[in-house]
């Protein structure tokens, strides 16, 4: 079944109503007819299962059939900070990182970061981002809407270390010394009560890594500084890398 996220005011107890790109895509791409069934999000968990009652231009409305809740997120909470990357690599982060499980994605400005940053493109780009965070997350059929917040200062990510129960910066020295993320999960995850859902922000550089000084004022600010691996990864790889590896701890491929 087709799946779309709609806001509360579309969700009511017995109808859904879907309107613009959503319902042309359910009537016009897919064809439905009345009595069709597709399945409704509020992007917190929580869904339905509708059947098309009524196709009108630009809107369809579906009769509720079933109500429940989402079995699909991981377990443990985990936003990806990436810095700004060139080109649509950060789309490539989006949508690959939804599909593995990210809960958030936080971009942001960092020493060695490329990109020319435009302020006045961010508004229109933001939206992007959170339309492609939305698609993948239909298409994965997340019960959560990801967010995706506005690009930040390294200063102003500094200062949200505290907002989390555990943060790691993905550092490519730690790797050649063979401190790896592995050992680090272990100790987290032994931490934890057997029903934790512990918030964990996953920092990753540019293409250029982060510079030392950027390692040593992570660490002052409460981050684990970890490795991926003896490889250099592209900076557009390795939070897909570190999230398949938090998934594997945190039950997500089952046990």
């Amino acid at each position: 079944m087709q799946r779309y996220f709609v806001t509360p005011a579309r969700l009511s107890e017995r109808e859904v109503t879907l309107e613009g790109d959503d319902a042309r895509h359910l009537a016009t791409v897919m064809r439905a007819k009345a009595g069709e069934a597709f399945i409704a999000c509020d992007g917190e968990g929580r869904e339905c299962v509708a059947e098309v009652a009524a196709i009108e231009p630009g809107r369809v409305v579906g009769r509720i059939v079933e109500r429940r809740a989402s079995e699909s997120e991981m377990a443990w909470r985990v936003t990806v900070a990436q810095s700004l990357p060139k080109g649509d690599k950060f789309e490539t982060v989006i949508q690959k990182g939804t599909e593995a499980g990210a809960a958030a994605f936080l971009p942001f400005l960092s020493r060695r970061t490329v990109v020319q940053y435009d302020e006045r493109k961010e508004a229109k780009r933001l939206e992007r981002w959170r339309k492609i965070a939305k698609e993948a997350a239909e298409q994965a059929h997340r019960g959560k809407l990801p967010e995706v917040g506005g690009v930040m200062t390294w200063k102003a990510l500094l200062a949200s270390f505290p907002d989390y129960d555990q943060v790691w910066l993905c550092y490519e020295e730690e790797g050649r010394r063979g401190e790896g993320l592995r050992p680090a999960l272990l100790r987290f995850r032994q931490s934890l009560g057997a029903d934790a859902q512990p918030r964990v922000l996953l920092v990753v550089g540019p293409e250029g890594g982060f510079a030392p000084q950027e390692a040593e004022q992570a660490q002052a600010a409460g981050a684990a500084c970890v490795g991926l691996g003896r490889r250099i990864l592209r900076t557009e790889t390795a939070a897909l890398v570190a999230l398949a590896a938090i998934g594997y701890e945190s039950g997500e491929m089952g046990g």
